[in-house]
Formats: structure tokens, C-alpha cells, sequence
């Protein structure tokens, strides 16, 4: 039995929206089932999606919180004057 864990950060959603939509998640439950079986031949009834969604205050990268990681490292690949 496949179980698929999907982690997204709450960026990048809709204007006004704060999260997901159950009709966004029930899309994408239905888009990983279907991959898998085209793909690798698995049952879509077999399929599990769990679904974690985060605000990006919940995440850390190299020892910052995620936002912070992010500027500091803009600032490196911005091209120099």
C-alpha cells in the first residue's frame, strides 16, 4: 500500500486565502493516486495522501527560522554592481 506524505509551506496560495481548499486537496489526492498506478501500476484504492500544511514560522532551514535562511541568502545571490 503506497503512503505518500506532501509537506507545502501555506506561500503561494490565493489571494485572501490562508490555506488549502478542500477542493485543492481533494485534486491533488486524486493527481498522486492516479500518478501511481499510471506510473508504477498501483491500485488508486490502495493509495494513502497524507496532506501537512505548514506556516512558514513552523520551518527552519540551516539553523534559522525559514524566512530568515531565505534573506540572508538573497543577499548572496544578488550580482554585484
Amino acid at each position: 500500500m503506497p503512503i505518500v506524505n506532501i509537506f507545502v509551506t501555506r506561500e503561494g496560495t490565493r489571494p485572501g486565502a490562508d490555506q488549502t481548499t478542500a477542493e485543492q486537496k481533494a485534486a491533488i489526492y486524486k493527481g498522486v493516486a492516479d500518478l501511481l498506478f499510471d506510473v508504477m501500476g498501483k491500485p488508486r484504492e490502495e493509495t494513502t495522501v497524507i496532506f501537512h500544511e505548514h506556516p512558514i514560522e513552523d520551518l527552519g532551514q540551516g539553523g534559522l527560522p525559514l524566512a530568515d535562511y531565505r534573506r540572508l541568502h538573497a543577499a548572496y545571490s544578488q550580482p554585484s554592481a
